[in-house]
């Protein structure tokens, strides 16, 4: 029989300038919501497979960062109608590793006004609870590795067209503006900020009604 708990969805987003980063900070809180004894999914980048698409046929092809925001908020979309959304309307808890600051501080590093980031990711649900995956190699340039993350994939691509290569300054201005707070508090991803979010979010989801809960199907573990 399934655990009785508390069942508002809650949704957490974990944000960052490194996939690697990311990923592992996603990781974490799982590990610390169950150990916690609350169940969740994690939806992670490209879950559409729309930029493995993209890096497969673009061969010669010039992308630009606009473009490149443009296929994240499909990719998003994608994840919000089949993995985010139906674990939020079962009441369940979800990561989405990474979600709206990653692409809008991205783009702003490129030059992209953040009103238009914004306006673009306007459809995705605000975050009850918001990570911020710390970077602590700022002073390299990112792996050009198309599977790791969303800066990393970005800047393979449009460092194969010289007018929009992604310099070590422009890394710099992306963390620096993922670390502006916009919103609500956002936790780190120590022991001390895990603890505090999974504290946040049982408290968070107390008073609401009750159900048989299962592990979560739609978006991955």
């Amino acid at each position: 029989m399934a655990k009785q708990v508390d069942v508002p969805g809650r949704l957490i987003a974990v944000d960052g300038s490194r996939g690697k980063d990311v990923a592992a900070a996603a990781d974490a809180v799982a590990a610390q919501l169950r150990r916690s004894g609350i169940e969740c999914g994690v939806s992670r980048w490209d879950a559409s497979g729309l930029f493995a698409e993209l890096a497969a046929g673009r061969r010669n092809r010039l992308v630009s960062a606009r473009a490149l925001s443009l296929v994240y908020a499909a990719d998003l979309a994608f994840r919000l109608r089949w993995e985010i959304r139906p674990i939020l309307d079962a009441g369940g808890v979800v990561i989405a590793a990474s979600y709206v600051d990653t692409v809008a501080a991205f783009g702003v590093s490129c030059g992209i006004a953040d009103q238009w980031l914004r306006e673009l990711t306007r459809f995705a649900p605000a975050p009850d609870f918001r990570l911020r995956a710390e970077e602590r190699k700022i002073g390299r340039p990112w792996k050009h590795r198309l599977d790791r993350g969303y800066a990393e994939y970005a800047s393979q691509v449009l460092d194969s067209t010289p007018s929009a290569r992604v310099s070590l300054e422009q890394r710099r201005a992306m963390i620096s503006e993922l670390g502006t707070a916009k919103g609500r508090k956002v936790f780190q991803p120590t022991a001390k900020g895990l603890a505090a979010l999974s504290t946040a979010l049982t408290g968070s989801r107390k008073g609401g009604s009750r159900r048989s809960v299962s592990r979560p199907r739609s978006a991955r573990r």
